[in-house]
This record gives C-alpha cells, structure tokens and sequence, in this order.
C-alpha cells in the first residue's frame, strides 16, 4: 500500500491541467463572440455513415500503420468551434487476431513551434457507438461529456507545451472496447501514421497516455511496441485505473449504483471481438439490457442500471459469466501483463476509496501488475490515491503523468518506487469451467 499525498508539484501540476481546460474553454467562447455564425463547428456525419471511414481498397499490400486518406477538420468543444484545427488520418492497422483493418486517429499540432515531441493520447470514450469516437467528438460534435471535457483540457494543455498529440479511434470500426492487443496496434500504428503525415522520424520520442479505458490501449501498447513497432522510440507510458483483468472487475462492479451498467456493455464489446453466442447464456433481461447499450456510450449505460448483478444478465444453468466458458476464455485473453515486457519505464496509477478498489477498477490489480513489472527489470512508479474514487483519482494523475512526461522527455534517469511494491493480486487466469 503506498499512499500518494499531493505535493506541492502535484498541486502545481493539477493547477496547469485546470489552466489548460480554462483555455480550451476561453479558446471556445472567443471563436464564439467573434460571430454568431461561427459559433458551432460544421455538423459532420457519423463515423458509421461517413465515407471517410471506409477503405474499399485490399488492405493486403500495406504495412501497419500506412496512410490510406487523410483530412482537414476542425477541434471543437462541446458544440463550439475553436481556431485550432486538426488533421486525421485512416490508416491500416491489426486487430486482436492479427488480421489487417483500419481506424482513425486525429492529429494535432502544438500550439507553440518547438523540437519534435509526441504524445499518443488515449481517450476513455469506452464506445459502443460511433458518435463516441474520438474522431467525431473531438470536432465539437456528439453529446456532451463531462469526462470527455476533462481529457479536451489535458490535450489542450499538452498542446501548449509543445507536443504534437494524437488521438487514435482505438477500439476500431467496430467499436470493441477494453480489447487489448488490437487496442495496443491502434495506437502504435496511429504513431506511426502521424510520423508519415508530418515527415517525421521514427526517432521522434513519443509518450503513451491514458486513464480508464485510455489505459488499455497505454499499457499493453507498452508491452506489445518492442516485438510490433520496435522502431518507435517510445521514452515512456503512463496509465491510470487500469482494468488489470475483468474477471476481478465483475465481482467488484456486480450490484453497484453507479457501474453496474458496464456489464451488459462488456458483453456487446466482447461478442463483437469473439463472436460469442450471447443467445446460449444471456438471460432474456440480459439480453433485453445488451441491445439497449449496443451504440451508447458510456456515460448513457454506466450508471443507468444500479444494483445490476452479474447473476442477471444469464440464464440457468448459469449463476455468473464467469460460468460461461467462452467468456472466461475471452477474459483471460485480456488480462493485462501478458503479451511482453516493456522496455520504457511505466507510471501506474489507481485510486482505493474502500479498501477495494476505486469503484471500478480493483486497486490490488494494478498493484499486482506493477509488482510484475518490477519482477521483471521495468522502472515503475505505482501510485495509489487513497480515498479516492475512479472520477476523483483522474486529477492527480494527469499531474503525475505531466510531470512523469516532463522527465521522460527530458531525458532524466529512470526512477521507480519498485522496493515499495507489495505483491497486490495473483493475475493468474480465471480456470475454464
């Protein structure tokens, strides 16, 4: 257990993520007083119905990570346009069955001109509709989010430092979301794309980031970018409220008030992936809650259904998912700390607001997996902020994460709190019924 008070450079670093969204948010509301007419970004189609998105061409020929199109659109914010603009790119990339597909990632520029430096930024849309994509919120349309909001301020503010920062549509066209290796290529490959669109080297350095969801596509692109993307020069990765391996997360979110409703959406995400035949175990109040959460996003689904249980998403003979073959099977696939060993040092980060965990993501799983890590030789810093909750503990990370970035890109000698770790959880996969 290692407590993680703020210091006054946390305190100082939460300060710059606050300014940044005050920023983006000034940023808006001048675009908006210069003329009524420009008030709103133009209204652009769905993901799922814009043309963009599809490539009509055999995918064969090209490496991962190729450029297929790419457009200018605008950033916008919530409904409002702003003066920055963005650049995105359909690019091939790998799924979990190492087949070839395609995503998007937006592309932006630094705000102030300075050495070459990347951010592959990881936003938490956990989407099971295409008006989730970061591709489509980001130009100022979709519902609002306040999540969504926050992580805007963060790009913004890495904006301002001087980082060019992508953001990869990373759960695919098929929106699967917390999927792990095809998660990882999206992202590397969205780095990859971005480098051959601004005529940069493969020796740019590049961070990896992301918290909740954003985490999966950071931490197992870390595992994955030394035998996938070897080239890349990743200096460094920084993930918060990791879902270490979801076999521990469905007890944990089973009857809760506020995340009861990702279990249904699990399930579409995972049929999707896997082709489970969901008709052999969903309950018909299961399956009822599964096609009403198919295209929303999350904040539609996750709190929507409280006191859900697992138990009544299946039908007998089953009492759990994790009866269920073919789930538990999909599940170990994904237990996080299993496709490779990174090469850069790590930032692990995760809240305890109950002993437990931080709502949602179980605290003794990122502790387990940092303890991995350092079994194995990686730099880690594990921080862990008690009395927090999953909401709560995504400030003081993105501090964390600032100032771990500062240092990374800097080129500061490695530092890690691995004499400190305790063991935390067996990450062991679940036995197959």
């Amino acid at each position: 257990m290692i407590p993680v008070p703020l210091s006054a450079r946390s305190i100082r670093a939460i300060a710059v993520c606050a300014t940044a969204l005050l920023a983006t948010t000034a940023a808006v509301s001048a675009a908006g007083t210069a003329s009524a007419q420009s008030a709103a970004p133009p209204v652009v189609p769905l993901p799922s119905v814009d043309p963009f998105y599809t490539y009509d061409g055999s995918l064969e020929g090209h490496a991962p990570g190729a450029v297929l199109d790419t457009r200018t659109m605008p950033y916008g914010f919530h409904q409002l346009a702003t003066p920055i603009t963005s650049t995105q790119v359909l690019y091939r990339t790998t799924d979990q069955f190492d087949r070839p597909t395609t995503t998007v990632a937006t592309i932006l520029r630094p705000l102030v001109p300075g050495p070459a430096k990347l951010i592959s930024y990881h936003m938490a849309y956990d989407a099971l509709g295409s008006e989730c994509d970061p591709s489509y919120t980001l130009t100022g349309n979709g519902a609002y989010s306040q999540a969504g909001t926050f992580e805007q301020g963060v790009i913004t503010g890495y904006l301002a430092a001087g980082f060019t920062v992508v953001v990869p549509d990373y759960e695919g066209p098929d929106l699967e979301w917390t999927i792990g290796r095809q998660s990882a290529y999206a992202a590397l490959d969205g780095v990859r794309a971005a480098e051959t669109v601004l005529g940069l080297p493969a020796s740019t350095p590049v961070g990896l980031a992301g918290y909740s969801g954003g985490s999966v596509p950071t931490q197992w692109g870390a595992e994955v970018a030394p035998s996938y993307a070897p080239e890349l020069n990743v200096v460094g990765a920084a993930a918060g409220g990791l879902p270490v391996n979801l076999a521990h997360n469905l007890p944990y979110v089973s009857g809760s008030t506020h995340w009861a409703g990702v279990i249904p959406a699990l399930i579409v995400s995972y049929q999707r992936a896997y082709d489970l035949d969901t008709s052999a175990f969903l309950s018909e109040y299961g399956q009822q809650i599964v096609d009403t959460v198919s295209s929303q996003c999350i904040n539609a689904f996750a709190s929507k259904y409280p006191g859900l249980t697992d138990g009544e998403m299946v039908r007998a003979p089953y009492t759990s998912l994790l009866d269920v073959p073919s789930v538990v099977e999909s599940i170990n696939d994904n237990i996080m700390g299993t496709a490779g060993t990174p090469r850069v040092p790590m930032l692990l980060a995760v809240g305890d607001v109950d002993g437990t965990g931080d709502s949602v993501m179980v605290t003794a799983d990122v502790e387990g997996l940092a303890h991995e890590y350092c079994e194995r030789g990686v730099a880690v810093t594990y921080a862990q902020y008690d009395r927090m909750s999953h909401s709560e503990a995504f400030l003081p990370f993105q501090a964390q994460a600032a100032q771990f970035f500062t240092d990374r890109f800097a080129g500061a000698t490695p530092t890690s709190n691995c004499g400190v770790v305790g063991p935390g959880n067996d990450l062991a996969p679940t036995p197959v019924p």
